[in-house]
């Protein structure tokens, strides 16, 4: 009895984890992927592994499987304009087509910086992440985000000052 208790814990836990990274931007196919080698690999380690930080080995074997993945494909997707689950607004048409264009420059524009600093921005401003579970999800210390975060902003900021230069 304890082994299926285990392996639904293990289910939901996977379930979160995929529908992390398919919020992220991660392709479906590729997020299949990531979860079933982040169970594989689990199963295979599952003693080392402290019961309190599951959920966080399990999002960090995935993204890092993930970015291999695209390392090795040359690619990494930051899809920022499906907004799945969400309900159609009452914006005007013309809102809609700017809001999206938006979408697609700022994702452009993440796709320009590191992985890591993409990574941390979307942990923070569209997962809605708190330092401290930010900081569990990396396994970095809380001062060690709130740094990268602050490169990363001002990188991103940069990023879009010079986009906008281009455009001018």
């Amino acid at each position: 009895m304890r082994e299926a208790l285990d392996i639904d814990v293990l289910n939901r836990e996977l379930n979160i984890v995929y529908k992390y990274l398919l919020k992220k931007g991660v392709p479906h196919i590729d997020a299949q992927d990531a979860v079933q080698e982040t169970a594989l690999k689990y199963i295979k380690l599952s003693d080392t592994i402290r019961s309190s930080k599951v959920r966080s080995w399990l999002i960090r074997v995935a993204l890092n499987y993930h970015y291999d993945q695209c390392r090795k494909n040359k690619k990494y997707h930051f899809n920022l304009d499906e907004h799945s689950g969400e309900p159609e607004s009452t914006e005007t048409p013309e809102a809609l087509v700017i809001s999206k264009e938006r979408a697609r420059e700022l994702s452009s524009i993440l796709n320009q910086l590191k992985p890591f600093y993409a990574e941390i921005l979307l942990l923070k401003y569209q997962s809605n992440f708190t330092y401290e579970e930010i900081a569990i999800i990396l396994g970095i210390s809380i001062g060690a985000v709130k740094i990268n975060l602050y490169r990363a902003r001002k990188k991103l900021l940069k990023c879009l000052e010079e986009a906008r230069d281009d455009e001018s």
